[in-house]
């Protein structure tokens, strides 16, 4: 059959693509920027891409007539005040051009929404589910509470906290319930309803066999990675404290963190199981999910992260615009390193940057302007990298983003994310002159206004060691110099 898939470049829709593929469905998958997903994506020549920003209805290019399902998995953790507004509108747009299909199904992941006096973030998937059903092709609803896999969000939080942090004094919401999934069981959900007679037009909840607190969930984690830790609940905590303690020790934005607390008043807990009627399943346990996220870190394997999935805001993804560095207005910092050694050790050293490898001198520096950049509301530099041995287009490297990672022409080009008066791009190249093999590493800034030049030129002693260090460590690095 064929299936339309929005939000897949999304966490949960890079899963789904080889799951759908491997069933034998003819995948028409609908993103944002197809540039992105060629550059990311192993099933670029497997499915038909369809270009569409759902917040603006005259960018969306004709869904194909006959399709049989749409599965909708876009959504918003914005703080943004209209973050409602347009995930309705989105919502609204993908509704009417599936509607304009033959598809007899469309397919929504929600939150779990039993509890009362739910959060914005909930009431806002609620609406989603009411605005997806306003059209005539029926709507199945799948509402899951936290899901726990390698790259999830819910995962990564759990992780920095319980790893970092050996005595916790946290906020009372950690002993709010929630009932966790593992992602394997959320895919298996999503293919099991699809264009399934009992499933069409239904609502589910959706959830592993634990109701747990996220205090006790820390705990769990904290055993299963045999760690001894001490939480303390401090009532007295505010939202905005709490988000702000979030944002400080985890690698997630502000705005997240904000989303994440106002969501954590609610009880996320199943109501109903008529799900096990229609998908029988048996869902692995918390303990069962936590291991097998560790078993794919431990592979590199990681196939998707939430880190790589958000930008800055709600659909507001176009940093693919930035992969031709401009030339007029900028100003640049350019090294030129020499190098007798292989040349692919040397674009590997390139290719593992930042994350666990750091970035290869000064460590202590980047790690300063990381929490300066969280002092001023940016990403910092916590997010690190989804995988030690693979790079590829649209992924985190810290607070950069991959614009462009070609093993082919020896090239790598970032783009800031941290708080800055302009725009920052990071080139490195292998390059052969006269030939000799060289490093090219060149610092590109475009700076808004007279702070902007300021900026730099403040910035350019620091630039003078660090790149040049950088560049010398980059060629000569061998593993075992960590």
């Amino acid at each position: 059959m064929k299936v339309l898939l929005a939000g897949a470049n999304g966490y949960i829709g890079t899963r789904l693509i080889p799951i759908l593929l491997d069933a034998g469905h003819s995948l028409v998958c609908v993103v944002r920027d197809k540039r992105r997903f060629h550059e990311q994506s192993d099933y670029a020549d497997k499915v038909t891409l369809l270009t569409a920003d759902l917040l603006k209805e005259d960018s969306i290019e004709q869904f194909p007539e006959d399709i049989d399902a749409a599965y909708y998995l876009v959504h918003s953790m914005s703080q943004a005040a209209d973050f409602a507004e347009m995930e309705a509108l989105s919502a609204r747009n993908f509704a009417t051009a599936v509607n304009k299909t033959k598809a007899k199904q469309i397919i929504y992941l929600s939150g779990i929404t039993n509890d009362e006096n739910l959060s914005n973030h909930l009431k806002s998937r609620r609406h989603v589910e009411d605005v997806l059903a306003e059209g005539h092709v029926p709507v199945t609803v799948l509402r899951a509470a936290i899901i726990i896999g390698s790259g999830s969000s819910s995962f990564e939080i759990i992780r920095d906290l319980t790893e970092k942090l050996p005595i916790m004094t946290v906020p009372r919401w950690v002993n709010t319930k929630c009932q966790p999934i593992a992602i394997r069981d959320v895919l298996g959900y999503l293919e099991g309803v699809l264009l399934n007679d009992k499933a069409i037009g239904k609502t589910f909840d959706i959830g592993g066999p634990d109701i747990l607190s996220f205090k006790q969930m820390m705990l769990t984690y904290a055993d299963v990675r045999r760690l001894k830790r001490y939480i303390i609940t401090i009532p007295f905590l505010s939202p905005k404290l709490s988000s702000y303690w979030l944002y400080f020790v985890t690698s997630t934005s502000y705005s997240l963190a904000q989303s994440l607390v106002d969501s954590m008043k609610n009880e996320t807990v199943m109501k109903n199981h008529d799900i096990d009627a229609v998908v029988p399943r048996k869902c692995l346990t918390y303990r069962e999910a936590l291991r097998l996220a560790f078993k794919k870190i431990e592979q590199n394997s990681i196939v998707s992260s939430w880190k790589d999935a958000l930008n800055y805001g709600y659909l507001n993804s176009t940093f693919m615009d930035q992969i031709k560095v401009p030339q007029n207005g900028t100003l640049e910092y350019k090294v030129k390193q020499p190098f007798k050694r292989d040349k692919a050790e040397v674009l590997k050293n390139v290719m593992a940057i930042g994350g666990n490898r750091g970035w290869y001198y000064w460590d202590w520096i980047w790690s300063i302007r990381g929490f300066l950049d969280k002092l001023f509301g940016g990403v910092g530099s916590r997010r690190g990298r989804t995988s030690n041995v693979s790079i590829s287009a649209g992924d985190v490297v810290d607070f950069w983003r991959v614009l462009l990672a070609d093993k082919k022409t020896g090239r790598l080009l970032l783009y800031a994310e941290m708080k800055i008066p302009g725009e920052a791009w990071l080139e490195f190249k292998i390059i052969e002159r006269n030939g000799k093999s060289l490093l090219s590493q060149i610092a590109t800034f475009r700076p808004r206004g007279l702070w902007g030049r300021m900026y730099w030129y403040l910035m350019w002693p620091f630039h003078l060691f660090i790149f040049n260090g950088m560049a010398r460590r980059i060629v000569n690095y061998a593993d075992k110099d960590k």
